[in-house]
């Protein structure tokens, strides 16, 4: 099964951008997208009648926002964190016969760290229903997790210390995600690959010169590890200030 995550910044914007041709090619079972950005009525995706769409949107316009194309059926899905409303649209979860897949865009701290109290509680209430999921069947978790776990995840990992991001209390909710139960499958594959980021400021020559930062991710649950055929990050896709990222798992 081939899964894709990708945080398109606009969708309106990313579909004048190449998303369509990267949607085709590469094919997946499953294409999830963060930052919608949107309202409903607002776009009309052609993708074909063998995916289903599945859309949480934000209240506040042009904000936030989730959407799952998927091609297998799911038994389920979930709008938020167990059915809440959810005023941000960052959450949506489709149970599958053997896995449930939780698509998020995880709250940003702000460039002044004045959302990090939120965000550090929202981190916690996430943990806990990922959690309850898991202890009924295993767990994929993609998106925009807005954190570099670790040094290797951003170029400039000294200049940036203390930087929303890269503050010491978003990286041990990482930290702690992953010890519950969970795994970053990238760094699980590739655990000394460097220079593999997938967000880049808009600042000049930033991507060009490939001062990144690694903050989309594929976490599984740690069972899953013996099915996890390949993890990458489409660094040569543009269309949005992230990239796509691609995690292929075999059947299980």
């Amino acid at each position: 099964m081939k899964l894709a995550s990708w945080n398109v910044n606009g969708l309106r914007s990313c579909v004048n951008k190449g998303f369509y041709e990267y949607f085709n090619d590469i094919a997946a079972d499953v294409f999830c997208v963060q930052e919608t950005k949107l309202q409903q009525g607002q776009i009309a995706l052609e993708l074909g009648a063998e995916y289903q769409q599945y859309w949480n949107y934000a209240i506040k316009k042009g904000y936030s926002g989730t959407a799952v194309f998927s091609r297998v059926s799911p038994l389920s899905v979930r709008y938020g964190l167990n059915d809440e409303t959810e005023p941000e649209g960052r959450i949506i979860t489709l149970e599958f016969d053997s896995f449930y897949l939780v698509t998020v865009y995880t709250p940003n701290a702000k460039r002044d760290l004045s959302r990090l109290p939120y965000r550090l509680e929202w981190e916690d209430a996430f943990r806990n229903y990922v959690l309850q999921l898991d202890a009924k069947k295993p767990v994929i978790i993609c998106g925009d997790l807005n954190v570099a776990h670790q040094e290797i995840d951003l170029k400039n990992a000294k200049g940036n210390r203390g930087n929303s991001g890269f503050t010491e209390e978003e990286r041990e909710k990482m930290t702690r995600l992953l010890d519950s139960g969970f795994t970053d499958s990238f760094r699980y594959l590739y655990p000394e690959r460097t220079d593999a980021y997938s967000w880049w400021s808009n600042m000049p020559k930033v991507r060009e010169r490939n001062i990144g930062w690694r903050i989309d991710y594929f976490l599984v649950s740690s069972r899953l590890r013996p099915f996890l055929a390949d993890a990458s990050i489409d660094a040569q896709v543009f269309g949005s200030d992230h990239c796509p990222i691609i995690v292929e798992l075999t059947d299980f």
